[in-house]
């Protein structure tokens, strides 16, 4: 996954760069949404809390870098100004749609289309080269994957808020941004960071299929379909599996039913994620026959490719079993003699499952 990079080392220059005049290249560069706050931030006492559940389950790169996650600073010390930005994926089809549709693989509204890695950060390379002609500062670029705390640096530059689902809710954007980060020495006028606009809506903690919310604003990634999908690497836990559906990579519920949704507009979102025909709606029956050379070319730019042949194959034997289409068992039959642990004993669970009496 693409990490930081420092555009420069040399101490800013004297000539002022403002605020205004970053957003306004910003938009240009389709960026939906933009906002600076101090590099001061620590978030190590939330992060600490969180860790200390063992709620991020194996991803071991949360904790490892822990101590540079938690604020801008701790990463960076040169670091004064922290640049929030946010690229709109808002979907033009309700993200719940394909519920019912059990012969199809539900992805995530987010992986439908190119890498968000690739287009946000190639958008962000360009804005801060720019910043660099204009002012001779020094800054670092992050898209997602360096050890930056996104979406409480967003609240705090006021690009929305964390809902109690703990993604970011914006007012005009709903659910559906992908963040970017850029770090400078710039010292910059500050926005204020946004309220919290929750109230006492639960719908996002009543729509999670797992209960993957422990408290309001708190994730057990252990429980969390996004997680065991695209995360896990091993058996998918039995407890789990029936309520995963037809998901194969990711889960939108808890995003998709937030009443904020209704402002956001798929006109604002960058035509980059559009959703690609063979990754809106995939047939089960293809992805249970993938060989590896088959996914690299389906997945190919897309964000999906990270996982590998063997967890797509895992879920989609999942999914199969939830199916209750017995079409699909000469396929999973196939299957246990796969050279995959994980992928035989999906293909095993699915095929007790479809072949159980009524």
């Amino acid at each position: 996954m693409l990490a930081n990079d420092a555009m420069s080392t040399q101490p800013a220059l004297a000539k002022d760069l403002t605020s205004a005049a970053i957003k306004a290249e910003a938009a240009r560069l389709g960026f939906a949404a933009c906002g600076v706050t101090t590099a001061a931030h620590d978030f190590s006492d939330r992060l600490a809390e969180w860790l200390d559940l063992g709620a991020h389950g194996d991803m071991a790169w949360m904790a490892d870098r822990a101590d540079q996650r938690a604020g801008p600073q701790r990463l960076w010390p040169e670091a004064r100004s922290a640049i929030m930005l946010g690229m709109s994926y808002a979907p033009a089809i309700n993200p719940l749609a394909l519920a019912e549709v059990r012969d199809r693989g539900r992805i995530s509204v987010y992986a439908q289309g190119q890498d968000y890695h690739d287009v946000v950060k190639k958008a962000l390379k360009a804005l801060a080269r720019w910043m660099v002609d204009q002012s001779g500062c020094a800054l670092k670029v992050f898209v997602d994957t360096a050890p930056v705390m996104e979406k409480p640096l967003a609240g705090a530059a006021g690009l929305g808020w964390q809902g109690k689902h703990s993604n970011l809710v914006s007012r005009d954007h709903g659910s559906w941004l992908f963040l970017g980060a850029i770090y400078t020495n710039l010292v910059l006028d500050p926005d204020a960071a946004e309220a919290d606009h929750c109230g006492r809506c639960t719908a996002c903690h009543t729509a999670c299929p797992t209960d993957a919310f422990i408290a309001p604003y708190r994730l057990d990634a252990r429980r969390c379909i996004s997680y065991l999908t695209i995360e896990h690497k091993g058996p998918i836990p039995h407890e789990f599996r029936q309520a995963i559906g037809n998901r194969i990579y990711g889960c939108d519920d808890c995003l998709a039913v937030c009443p904020w949704n209704k402002f956001a507009k798929a006109a604002s979102a960058n035509r980059a994620f559009a959703p690609r025909a063979e990754l809106a709606a995939p047939r089960l029956s293809d992805l249970l026959t993938l060989t590896d050379s088959d996914f690299r070319r389906v997945f190919s730019g897309s964000p999906i490719k990270r996982i590998g042949r063997d967890r797509m194959v895992r879920n989609a034997a999942i999914a199969a079993g939830n199916s209750g289409d017995t079409q699909l068992v000469p396929a999973l039959q196939r299957l246990l003699q796969d050279p995959s642990d994980v992928v035989r004993e999906a293909a095993g669970w699915a095929l007790d499952h479809l072949t159980a009496a009524p």
